[in-house]
């Protein structure tokens, strides 16, 4: 049977698409450039770590999802989303390589009337400076007249029950007003709300605010953490605190890092040759300084803690508690718990972890210990250091059980644990 709808890249956008399309009655395919995608789908598993979990992936392909490798099908779909990963590169800028390489798939097979979507988290100006060209060249049609060009950047917050993909309101941005309309046509059968930004910049320009909001105030925070330390002071009670202002605050939370696949963005430093003409964002060049700081702060509170109680770093057992980058979650995308596992192994420490969502760790390839008692493993270590709260912890059984506890997250009860 034809689909309405391709989806192209299985990973952490694409899925939760595939997913919403599936139950909103869309026959849908999925496309990754990469075969190794289609055979973990094709057999109900997630590709790549946290993206959905397996049991709503054989309930996905129970309704008629198809993961294909077939490019032909690409071109018998009416909207086709391409959602391949950016990662960040050697120099800080988002790879674009797999935005290019779906483009090229679908361009191969690219009839006219589609309506061809972006959702990757891109710079400013990729949808209409990077890939409407490789569409128009690989096709020989022109975007806005033949087809349809728009970019939606993604709102996913894995794990939260609350905000979903069909409460969400999704922001479109068109190559003309005809794009902007057919985007809106779509995501309409999706969610409740639909947002038109004035064009493609704009909608893409709106990511890179939204996660540079969040980098920057947790960079904020992290500031505060080490201050508050150093006077004495309880942060997380200030906090608390400051919350109760009904308007201009919102309260972000420290932490050993920022992990997920949120990436900042700086748009002065764009990967292809549409620069802008100004300066970078100093903001966020200064708030990713402070936030990559984190563990080697936690590093430094970690030694601080077991001098005091009359032990070195070299030789110390050291438990860590939670390795994902969010909790609730088997996701460890750019997580801070490897650069500090890392830093304590070179300085000596012996060192085991316990997740209830990860079996397997490695630092440097090599397996780390897992604990399987929890509470025997934290008694028996000289320290024990909270990287992510998972609802599952017991903090108050923990703060009891283990000889010194480090609390990087604020969760434990006041008094219970040394916090960050």
């Amino acid at each position: 049977m034809p689909a309405d709808l391709a989806v192209i890249g299985l990973g952490h956008l694409g899925l939760p698409l595939a997913q919403a399309a599936v139950h909103a009655g869309i026959q849908t395919i999925g496309y990754d450039t990469d075969p190794r995608a289609f055979a973990e789908v094709a057999a109900g598993r997630a590709p790549v770590e946290g993206s959905l979990p397996a049991s709503d992936i054989r309930r996905m392909l129970s309704l008629g999802f198809r993961p294909t490798t077939d490019q032909a099908e690409l071109g018998r779909v009416r909207t086709a989303v391409i959602c391949a990963p950016t990662p960040l590169g050697p120099d800080r800028t988002l790879d674009l390589s797999a935005v290019a390489d779906a483009a090229r798939a679908l361009a191969a097979r690219l009839r006219p009337h589609t309506t061809v979507l972006l959702e990757s988290a891109v710079p400013p100006g990729t949808t209409e400076g990077f890939l409407l060209p490789i569409l128009e060249e690989g096709s020989g049609l022109r975007g806005g007249r033949d087809f349809h060009l728009a970019h939606s950047p993604s709102r996913l917050d894995p794990g939260n029950r609350t905000h979903v993909y069909a409460n969400t309101p999704k922001v479109i941005g068109g190559l003309t007003p005809a794009c902007t309309e057919s985007a809106a046509a779509f995501y309409g059968r999706l969610t409740d709300k639909v947002v038109r930004a004035r064009g493609t910049r704009e909608a893409e320009m709106t990511k890179v605010l939204e996660t540079n909001f969040r980098y920057v105030n947790i960079a904020l925070v992290n500031e505060m953490a080490v201050l508050c330390h150093d006077l004495g002071v309880d942060l997380w009670d200030v906090i608390r605190c400051a919350e109760t202002k009904p308007f201009g605050f919102q309260p972000f939370r420290p932490g050993p890092g920022v992990g997920g696949h949120g990436a900042p963005v700086d748009p002065g430093h764009l990967p292809y040759h549409h620069r802008t003409p100004g300066p970078p964002l100093r903001m966020v060049s200064l708030a990713q300084e402070i936030n990559e700081r984190m563990p080697q702060y936690v590093i430094q509170r970690c030694a601080t803690l077991l001098n005091e109680h009359g032990k070195a770093v070299r030789g110390a057992r050291v438990l860590l508690l939670g390795v994902t980058y969010k909790p609730d979650l088997a996701d460890q995308e750019a997580s801070p718990a490897r650069e500090i596992a890392t830093r304590l192994m070179d300085m000596g420490a012996q060192i085991g972890f316990h997740d209830p969502h990860v079996l397997d760790w490695r630092v440097r390839q090599l397996p780390v210990p897992r604990a399987d008692s929890l509470y025997e493993a934290a008694a028996g270590a000289d320290l024990t250091v909270l990287l992510q709260h998972h609802r599952t912890y017991d903090l108050q059984g923990l703060a009891v059980k283990a000889q010194l506890l480090l609390d990087t997250r604020g969760a434990t009860p006041a008094g219970a644990a040394h916090r960050l």
